[in-house]
């Protein structure tokens, strides 16, 4: 048996705030009882301010990630129509798989893993024929976020409007994300991530433009159609049984996100992500993201050389019950990632840099062990150091602002 507390440091499932499970310790309600209709009021209020969208109708679903990209393109999309991707990671070349395997014809541009979607890769792609583009807002796989905002004036600049489909798996509730500005027509995510919860949920927001698609588009659909969970909502229910302990959760991890405050919750994963970063460069290994302007602030993909990537992850679990994230696709081997996202504060980064430092060091990679752990301190308190800018004084920490 282990002593101490596992420490879970992947890109997601993230950890679970005390106050979150305790919100869903409770007896099992009636899913159809009085108490429903104030819970979902209140999540689908919480839900438009984390997607920044005022003309989005919130839609949550049993499932996964996964699940939502299929409810996305099977509301907007039919059999045969177009679609542009951009292949920049793991998951990109997933949800472009699964508008492949939903009858959809997909033209996939192949981007470095490690790359993010520029303006000038939308303006150069984008056809006529293309009724949607699929974008991964943050690319979990290779720590990359995508500047929306240049993909929108891409897509503007070539004087086409096709449908703006955007996986924040991992990065709603972590990095800004703002779905009206930007002019998105769905936005998916899972619940396991900067939602801070388990998983289990399906979470999109469906704006004007792709309700008005689900009601004219040709693609067969059952459970993944959001016309009537729109419209449950809306009166406080749904028309399944919902996960409804989860619900309970949820409602409690939007109390603490915006208790913190949004900007506050971003400045954070900015300054654990810089702290993060500021560790690598100091163990003299480097990151996959080619631009240090478009790292993530949720997780860092970190390039080895000299061990095996996976033997970094096995040795971290085995030996100080610390669990970093594998290396996926064409990167298996090659890359470990840290999780930085979620409910986490600037201890617990040190922690995990440090454990990170002993497993590098046990696997054989040539590192001077307190390096990274003290460059990242040193970024914390404001000292000197190049690379990233220092960091504002953050506020004074609470139990429900770090979970």
């Amino acid at each position: 048996m282990t002593s101490g507390r596992h420490f879970l440091q992947i890109p997601g499932p993230t950890n679970v705030p005390e106050r979150v499970l305790r919100a869903m310790d409770r007896p099992v309600p009636d899913h159809r009882g009085p108490e429903m209709p104030s819970l979902v009021a209140e999540i689908r209020a919480g839900l438009r301010r984390v997607f920044k969208s005022e003309q989005g109708e919130p839609v949550i679903f049993p499932g996964s990630g996964t699940g939502a990209w299929e409810a996305s393109l099977v509301n907007t999309l039919s059999p045969g129509e177009r679609v542009l991707s951009f292949e920049n990671g793991h998951f990109a070349r997933l949800y472009a798989e699964a508008a492949r395997q939903l009858g959809m014809q997909v033209d996939e541009v192949k981007l470095r893993w490690g790359d993010a979607v520029t303006q000038s890769d939308v303006e150069e792609n984008l056809k006529p024929e293309h009724r949607a583009v699929l974008i991964v807002h943050n690319e979990t796989s290779t720590g990359v976020t995508t500047d929306l905002g240049a993909v929108r004036r891409g897509i503007d600049r070539t004087g086409r409007d096709p449908l703006l489909l955007v996986d924040v798996v991992s990065s709603l509730g972590s990095i800004d994300f703002r779905m009206d500005e930007w002019r998105v027509d769905v936005a998916l995510t899972g619940t396991q991530k900067g939602l801070m919860l388990p998983p289990g949920g399906a979470i999109l927001c469906a704006g004007p433009r792709a309700r008005e698609a689900a009601e004219k588009n040709r693609t067969p659909r059952y459970f993944y159609d959001w016309r009537p969970v729109i419209r449950d909502m809306q009166q406080g229910f749904f028309p399944y049984t919902p996960a409804t302990l989860m619900l309970f959760g949820l409602r409690e991890a939007l109390r603490i996100l915006f208790e913190e405050g949004l900007d506050e919750v971003f400045a954070r994963h900015l300054r654990l992500a810089q702290a993060t970063r500021q560790a690598v460069r100091a163990w003299g290994l480097g990151l996959l993201a080619s631009d240090a302007a478009r790292a993530s602030n949720s997780l860092t993909a970190v390039v080895v050389g000299g061990v095996d990537s996976n033997d970094v992850v096995k040795v971290a679990a085995q030996r100080l019950n610390l669990a970093l994230g594998v290396g996926l696709g064409q990167l298996r081997g090659r890359v470990f990632r840290i999780g930085h996202l979620g409910s986490l504060n600037e201890l617990e980064v040190l922690a995990t840099l440090a454990g990170t430092e002993l497993t590098l060091l046990y696997c054989g990679q040539p590192i001077e062990l307190g390096v990274g752990v003290a460059a990242a301190q040193r970024f914390f308190a404001g000292i000197g150091g190049a690379g990233e800018r220092q960091p504002a004084k953050p506020r004074d920490a609470t139990a429900e602002r770090v979970g």
